[in-house]
């Protein structure tokens, strides 16, 4: 496989250290690279293709083995990917053949897939809840609870979250253009709620006020910003996807729709005439 910045050199650890590399610009997926034995791990309906040789087994939770306790623990497992808005199930694709093999998963929305291996930046990472996308096959996902009522409330992420566990290869989606920042000890970052991605355990997550009361009502940023207090890294995304849904919907809608720039003094009728309905 060509090198790229995405590619990376085979080294030991616990979970399935997979080759890969990740494709395009504004809708990207990445290609998967497996040794015989290697398996990565894939939410169900992400595939976009696959060799011959590598098999695919629908399994109930997040396929990373690690559960323990048999039929209880898969049920575990599947339920914190339900609580966090995923499929009870995921895919698991091994190789089962000689040489090398490929296997390639795509994000359903437009933006960026980001790789991080998990022993990295600590061995855990909090997403926002449909970040996951595919992984090496040992990576574990749970769920991660915000403790702080209006944080959950008014955060833009409700109180539950994706936590992804492990020391492999996670890869993760987002939307638009994704911008990763090192925080050091006690350095803050004011963030629009729905634009937090991602950060580690030791980055402290709670609420700011926007402005005054007349910032909060007419500013257009919501009565709150996130705040995320290092030390620690973070991932803010430009364009999370509820925003992009919703210019869409009022792109779309025939009432209440804002329609900018494709008004017309007839109104309704006007709309009709130019086509925009």
């Amino acid at each position: 496989m060509p090198q790229s910045p995405w590619s990376h050199s085979r080294s030991a650890g616990i979970a399935d250290d997979i080759d890969f590399e990740i494709k395009g610009q504004e809708l990207q997926f990445v290609e998967i690279e497996l040794d015989p034995g290697e398996s990565a791990v894939a939410e169900a309906g992400a595939l976009v293709w696959k060799d011959a040789s590598v098999g695919m087994t629908t399994v109930f939770g997040d396929g990373s083995g690690q559960q323990g306790g048999g039929f209880m623990g898969a049920l575990l497992g599947a339920g914190k990917r339900l609580v966090t808005g995923e499929s009870l199930f995921t895919t698991v694709f091994t190789h089962n053949g000689s040489g090398k093999a490929r296997v390639a998963f795509a994000a359903p929305v437009p933006g960026a897939i980001v790789p991080l291996k998990l022993d990295q930046i600590g061995g855990t990472l909090i997403c926002q809840k449909d970040a996951f996308l595919c992984a090496a096959k040992g990576v574990s996902m749970g769920i991660a609870f915000q403790r702080r009522i209006m944080t959950g409330l008014f955060g833009g992420e409700g109180f539950i979250m994706q936590k992804l566990d492990g020391d492999g290869w996670v890869f993760v989606q987002f939307g638009g253009m994704v911008v990763e920042r090192e925080l050091a000890p006690g350095e803050e970052l004011h963030v629009d709620t729905g634009c937090v991605a991602a950060f580690t355990p030791s980055v402290e997550f709670d609420l700011i006020s926007a402005g005054g009361v007349r910032s909060m009502i007419f500013g257009g940023e919501g009565l709150f910003f996130a705040r995320l207090r290092g030390p620690g890294k973070v991932w803010i995304q430009s364009l999370p996807f509820s925003r992009l849904a919703g210019r869409m919907m009022a792109a779309a809608s025939s009432y209440g729709g804002q329609n900018r720039g494709e008004g017309s003094v007839l109104g309704g009728l006007g709309d009709l005439i130019g086509g925009n309905r």
